[in-house]
């Protein structure tokens, strides 16, 4: 793969699958030391659970020695320019762990680092939360009750996205149709994956032996029939608090309940990369639902990163 992983397309196609499969090892006991003795720098713009707390523990797992930097630490670009931060972290640290707003400024980064540069989340992307909920999909699909890695792809998986088409389903659209299974997005007229996010996931698979799609539709009954998982996510965004008002109107009748998972197959599971908002999204039982594997999904995000910090290690 790339030096950095500023996309979720800077993993090739054909590397998802073995990368989900080693995370699976890793969760199941295997031992690495891939960042022993190494310096990994979290640089966050924007607050987190389960980012600080997957790369923090999934980094020293690793035999890495991680440190936090918050808004107030940093500035991007307001105390010194994106540029030389990239320069000074990669002088001292052996990969950065960024969580910020702008993809530019990601972009900038890694552009001026000589050590790998991670997405922990951007306006655009979410790649790292992809990685994770496609290895908890793999695990409920394995055929071995301890959820070891028995099934080694996702060909004929699909996923019913409802909602935003936001960084999320960015990310999850070229994950999915990478692995060769069939993203289908619902969202009210406005919310869309951006066009161009969709060429550029016919682009990304056309060279794979397996060639999944996305789907972008209106009408969340239909995306939702014969899912083998629905997913959803906030109707609101950080940055986005002055846009509430205008998107729980928009949003009305996109909430993920159990009437709606009655239109997937039987044996179908709920997703939410969380945090979620009870009443909005979600119907008030669904984190808890039968269906729902969000907390599995929610710890994957820690054995996920781990394979993606070993790759990009190597």
């Amino acid at each position: 793969m790339n030096h950095h992983f500023l996309r979720f397309r800077d993993l090739p196609a054909n590397e998802i699958s073995p990368l989900l499969i080693r995370a699976i090892e890793l969760k199941n006991g295997a031992q690495s030391q891939a960042l022993n003795a190494k310096a990994v720098a979290l640089i966050f713009e924007k607050p987190s659970l389960r980012t600080k707390l997957s790369f923090w523990i999934g980094a020293q797992k690793l035999g890495a020695n991680p440190l936090y930097f918050s808004p107030e630490e940093v500035g991007l670009g307001q105390r010194e320019p994106v540029a030389d931060v990239a320069r000074v972290v990669a002088s001292m640290a052996d990969m950065a762990i960024v969580r910020t707003f702008a993809q530019e400024t990601l972009d900038e980064l890694g552009a001026n680092s000589n050590a790998p540069v991670i997405n922990a989340l951007t306006d655009e992307e979410h790649p790292c939360q992809a990685l994770a909920d496609t290895m908890t999909m793999l695990e409920v699909l394995s055929d071995d009750p301890l959820g070891n890695a028995t099934r080694d792809n996702l060909t004929d998986i699909r996923v019913a996205f409802i909602g935003d088409g936001n960084n999320v389903a960015t990310s999850l659209a070229y994950a999915v149709a990478g692995l060769g299974g069939t993203l289908v997005v619902a969202s009210p007229n406005g919310y869309d994956i951006p066009y161009a996010s969709r060429v550029d996931v016919a682009d990304y698979i056309t060279d794979q032996p397996t060639v999944g799609s996305l789907i972008q539709m209106r009408d969340p009954i239909e995306a939702t029939r014969h899912a083998d998982f629905v997913y959803t996510d906030v109707w609101t965004s950080m940055g986005q608090e002055a846009e509430t008002a205008q998107r729980l109107k928009d949003f009305a009748g996109y909430q993920v309940n159990p009437d709606l998972m009655a239109y997937a197959k039987p044996q179908a599971r709920f997703m939410h990369d969380m945090p979620a908002h009870p009443g909005e999204e979600v119907s008030e039982d669904m984190l808890y639902h039968p269906s729902s594997i969000c907390f599995q999904q929610a710890e994957n995000r820690m054995w996920a990163q781990m394979a993606l910090m070993e790759t990009l290690a190597s």
